[in-house]
């Protein structure tokens, strides 16, 4: 079903089986309590997680091999509920890597993107909300540039998402003294062009990544946020300078994944019939790049409201939708992006 998760979710009566394909949620089966109960404890003893422990939330992970799809990674979530304990399973697939040029709807976007990282030095953002797809084009883009560009490349990453024989991959872990400062400091001496950190979440993360760039490398991570702006206004939030941002940052990408809407049926697609089509979402881009990012920056240090406008995400999804790629209210959105524009 190409799911990227499976939640098992407990109920008064009996536990519900569901998927979420392109962000809708199928219920696949209804099973009794006391079977999701040892279904639950049997995939945390796979994941190495406690199972006598079912008062507090747990984190765990398994790899397998699918003869079909290859190799899986499995990243596992517990959570104490009213009832039982729930279980979310997110299917990270390890030997599915698109080429970067197939992941958006307009291919110029995102050549422009790729162009960043022909740079020596600086820092790369890539911003949205969760599964809006940062990670599959990092990778991309990571694979493509070591390809053309013959580029060392190192991560850091809590937890590797994808794991990649041609990157050389560093996992955190905290409890074992492997902390995103430490790793940093262990890389410098790899000798890296490019340093890719997984998540900015905190303050000393945020201040590593500039530090990074400050020391010569190009650096490329995620941020949480709604848009490009609001990228640079979290990044201040962490504690950040402006001027060490104007001496560093590249540019900022902000993504979204818009369902493509099914030449057949419209966007009334059936379950049957999204799992035939190959292209079922693609990713629409926002950035905020050289003369622009620096009117931006230079905008919020003097406190003004009023940017100079570029091309937004609303902008590229009423092109899209005015081309017939997307649906005019996509499913699982409340309101399709730019919709009272249109």
């Amino acid at each position: 079903m190409q799911a990227s998760d499976i939640h098992v979710i407990p109920k008064r009566r009996f536990a519900a089986i569901q998927a979420r394909v392109d962000q809708r949620l199928f219920t696949l089966e209804e099973m009794p309590l006391k079977q999701s109960e040892r279904l639950i404890s049997h995939f945390k003893y796979l994941a190495g997680m406690d199972i006598g422990e079912r008062r507090r939330p747990q984190n765990g992970s398994i790899h397998h091999y699918l003869p079909i799809n290859g190799n899986i990674h499995l990243r596992l979530s517990t959570l104490p509920s009213a009832y039982n304990e729930a279980l979310a399973i997110r299917f990270l697939p390890q030997d599915d890597l698109n080429t970067y040029t197939n992941l958006s709807i307009f291919p110029g976007s995102i050549k422009n993107i790729f162009k960043l990282l022909s740079k020596p030095q600086g820092l790369l953002l890539f911003a949205g909300p969760t599964g809006s797809g940062k990670t599959t084009l990092l990778y991309s883009l990571l694979k493509e540039s070591q390809h053309q560009l013959k580029r060392q490349i190192i991560t850091l990453e809590d937890p590797i998402e994808k794991r990649m024989d041609s990157l050389l991959q560093i996992e955190i872990n905290e409890p074992a003294g492997v902390t995103y400062l430490d790793g940093f400091k262990s890389i410098l001496r790899h000798d890296p062009d490019v340093i890719m950190i997984g998540e900015i979440r905190d303050d000393a993360t945020a201040h590593l990544a500039i530090r990074a760039s400050l020391t010569g490398h190009l650096v490329l991570s995620t941020l949480h946020a709604k848009d490009t702006i609001g990228c640079l206004f979290r990044l201040l939030e962490f504690g950040l300078k402006l001027e060490d941002l104007k001496q560093t940052l590249l540019g900022i990408v902000s993504q979204r994944l818009c369902e493509i809407e099914c030449p057949y049926c419209g966007s009334d697609c059936s379950l049957y019939c999204i799992l035939r089509r190959k292209n079922r979402r693609m990713g629409i881009y926002e950035t905020l790049q050289g003369e622009l990012l620096k009117e931006t920056m230079a905008s919020i240090e003097k406190r003004e409201s009023n940017f100079k406008r570029f091309p937004q995400l609303d902008d590229y999804h009423i092109r899209a939708m005015a081309m017939g790629y997307t649906p005019l209210r996509p499913f699982g959105v409340k309101k399709a992006i730019g919709y009272e524009k249109a």
